[in-house]
């Protein structure tokens, strides 16, 4: 079988979480969709933007696949094609789904019934090669005619939880915590090291830790460390290499990715790897891309004086999340100041600097002080240099390819810069 896991169009309308990694590695209650490609039999593709073509293949494991049907691998495979949607949510009742499709010796299709879209789809190999001879003269990619073939396809009535704004992947995220971390303590190695604290290898919680694990479990990979006087309250999950600063209070579902340091007061969030908030400060209901450093008494806004349901403005489009507790989405690179306050639902761009009060949303590569009357622009060169200044701290290469992502998202958001008149 050949697996293609598949962004579509709908991907940028997840801005600025998924500009600088595909859609199928942000994480969502401790998982990746990235994750369940592993249990699942044959090769496994990547169809992704170009710019993150490289990024993938050496940092996730995934190639493109063969450009066009005509190329042999697709005709050699005996045992058809599975498509899934990027943008899928990576529960634990996906994963079941994904794995029960592969099995399937019928041709078939899910299709969002919002928008129309693929999400999932199991072209067997007799429909395959039916797909291959009817393509004979296109000009489209393989992946273009597997998805106009799967839209033949005889649907499934039934649908599963995609990403179709940033708001729903914390949404999803509280909502599936509890079955991820289960499903983690059943698929995993872990040791009980406290009343529902599980740990893997060379773990080690400080003095006078509180741990509350009634609503669900704490768990921590190899070589998490915690400092003495912190508040857990599940469900948990810190990825290898994690580090929690003393005082810190964890609750209401945190996911940590691996080499994170974190601090202050977190709520109901989802932080990526190699992301900085060590000092005091709230953050709740939020999503934190990589490389994310945020200044001592950063805190943001999660809930309205109204107490009523929050609408977020996603460029030209603003969205009722149905949402009384939702705080805020940073972009990978992003930094804020000492005592910056994030105000309720903002939404925050790639490489971009905050000073003072965020009261509107951010673009990307910008230096944001609209306080002090300030906002301008944030080269594409700084923020490499300060690149190569944050990975030589974590011992990380620099790469071409992570310098080019710089440029490409540099490019790939100027339109949110032309759209803010203090940077004309």
């Amino acid at each position: 079988m050949i697996v293609v896991c598949f962004e579509d169009s709908h991907v940028d309308d997840l801005q600025p979480v998924a500009i600088a990694r595909p859609a199928y590695a942000i994480t969502c209650a401790g998982y990746r969709l990235l994750d369940w490609l592993e249990d699942l039999p044959g090769k496994k593709f990547g169809s992704v933007r170009s710019h993150l073509q490289m990024i993938q293949e050496l940092d996730l494991g995934l190639k493109s696949p063969p450009s066009t049907l005509s190329d042999s691998q697709w005709s050699d495979d005996k045992d058809g094609v599975l498509l899934i949607n990027a943008r899928l949510c990576p529960s634990v009742a996906t994963r079941e789904r994904l794995v029960s499709f592969a099995k399937s010796n019928q041709s078939c299709v899910i299709v969002d019934t919002e928008d129309q879209s693929v999400l999932a789809a199991r072209i067997t190999a007799g429909d395959l090669a039916k797909a291959i001879e009817m393509d004979a003269a296109s000009n489209k990619s393989a992946t273009e005619s597997l998805l106009s073939s799967a839209m033949d396809l005889k649907p499934i009535a039934e649908t599963l939880s995609v990403f179709r704004w940033p708001h729903d992947i914390v949404k999803l995220h509280m909502q599936e915590m509890p079955a991820s971390m289960n499903d983690r303590l059943r698929r995993g190695n872990y040791q009980e090291i406290m009343d529902g604290v599980f740990a893997g290898a060379n773990v080690k919680v400080g003095e006078y830790a509180v741990v509350d694990s009634s609503e669900g479990p704490i768990v921590f990979e190899d070589n998490v460390n915690v400092g003495p006087f912190c508040y857990l309250s599940g469900p948990v999950h810190a990825g290898r290499g994690t580090r929690v600063i003393e005082h810190a209070a964890l609750k209401d579902g945190v996911a940590l990715g691996h080499t994170v340091k974190i601090g202050g007061e977190v709520e109901a969030s989802v932080i990526e790897p190699y992301t900085n908030k060590q000092h005091h400060g709230f953050l709740g209901h939020s999503y934190l891309g990589s490389w994310i450093n945020l200044g001592a008494g950063t805190c943001n806004s999660d809930l309205k004086n109204t107490y009523g349901k929050i609408n977020i403005t996603y460029g030209n489009d603003k969205v009722a999340t149905g949402m009384q507790f939702l705080g805020c989405f940073i972009g990978d690179y992003s930094k804020t100041a000492i005592n910056t306050s994030i105000f309720t639902g903002k939404v925050i761009g790639v490489c971009s600097m905050m000073y003072g009060f965020v009261t509107s949303n951010v673009p990307s590569y910008v230096n944001y002080a609209r306080l002090f009357g300030q906002t301008s622009l944030l080269p594409a060169d700084v923020m490499i240099n300060t690149q190569k200044r944050m990975f030589a701290r974590r011992k990380v290469e620099q790469r071409e390819c992570d310098k080019q992502l710089i440029r490409d998202m540099y490019a790939l958001t100027a339109g949110e810069r032309a759209a803010d008149p203090d940077l004309l």
